[in-house]
């Protein structure tokens, strides 16, 4: 475990534009967005979204060096540019696992490094458990395993006691008959018939969870999430997946079985100060999987831009890049 400030911190790579992308059908209903960055004959790396609902971001290309590396990313059922738009149906983390896979075969990739941030943690772990034999290392930040008390943390009582009048502006859509279940309440307003109040929600949500991403407040960051495009897919499949508890078999499923990474290399990075996945959850994660390196960002928060935690991201793509 480390835990240091390095005053000569590296920052992302430059940003890139895809050599490729395009569309692939997943199911009957759904249609996945992915793209492909950086050095073709490169070493293939795969790099998993937030969310769920979060869609690529321009900055998740940036964490791996362009020319030794193949960066693949791909919009997750319901968001960015893949269709339907918001689509709950047929969207479960298994779904999700296997479009890993249909795509990994659909590029012809044998092996490949996995990482993920936040839910894209969950979903990197996820994929790395049931398909141990595809993924050369494993690279997670931000840990998450939708267990309940995660989840009420952020959703229910916990972060609010740190960012209280962001936390009233979350809880106006709800009256206070209903506040002793917040994700109940939401997912009624979310998936409910009335398109007024589902964008009304949908909108309370997700600027809830923008207000709360970095140590260092972040205005434009915290608009964008309020901002329809944005906010209506993150809400509805957030709060779809949390409410079935990530889809997971029991509880804690996840974490109680990382035994399932033994052997694999990989590293676990966290932010001291992240309040929307608390550092617990690495805690118990890192307990679990002795062969990953554990970093602690002590000045950071939960987003993948922050200073501390853009810099160990690059060096554990650096050290893995052979």
């Amino acid at each position: 475990m480390t835990e240091t400030v390095d005053t000569t911190r590296r920052g992302l790579y430059p940003v890139i534009e895809p050599f490729d992308s395009g569309f692939l059908q997943v199911s009957p209903l759904h249609r996945i967005y992915y793209e492909q960055c950086g050095n073709p004959d490169g070493k293939p790396a795969l790099v998993l979204h937030g969310g769920p609902g979060g869609g690529i971001s321009p900055f998740l290309r940036r964490g791996h060096d362009p020319e030794r590396y193949r960066i693949i990313l791909f919009d997750q059922r319901g968001c960015g540019q893949s269709t339907p738009y918001a689509e709950l149906a047929d969207n479960t983390t298994w779904d999700l696992v296997a479009d890993i896979e249909t795509l990994r075969q659909h590029l012809g990739i044998e092996r490949w490094q996995v990482v993920g941030g936040s839910w894209g943690s969950t979903l990197a772990l996820a994929y790395a458990i049931t398909h141990r034999l595809r993924v050369t290392e494993l690279i997670v930040r931000g840990i998450f395993a939708v267990r309940t008390a995660e989840v009420r943390w952020f959703y229910q009582s916990g972060a609010s006691f740190l960012y209280p009048d962001a936390f009233d502006r979350y809880l106006a859509p709800i009256p206070e008959t209903e506040r002793d279940d917040l994700l109940a309440a939401y997912y009624q307003r979310l998936t409910g018939g009335d398109a007024a109040g589902q964008l009304e929600a949908a909108k309370a949500w997700s600027a809830w969870e923008g207000a709360a991403l970095s140590l260092i407040p972040d205005p434009e960051r915290e608009a964008s999430f309020a901002e329809e495009e944005t906010a209506v897919a993150l809400a509805r499949l957030e709060c779809h997946y949390f409410v079935n508890g990530g889809f997971f078999v029991h509880d804690g499923w996840l974490l109680d079985q990382a035994s399932g990474l033994e052997g694999l290399p990989g590293e676990i990075i966290q932010g001291r100060y992240d309040l929307v996945t608390p550092m617990q959850t690495a805690h118990d994660l890192a307990k679990r999987w002795p062969d990953a390196t554990f970093t602690i960002v002590p000045d950071a928060g939960h987003s993948g831009v922050e200073p501390g935690i853009a810099d160990a991201m690059v060096r554990a793509t650096d050290r893995f890049a052979s």
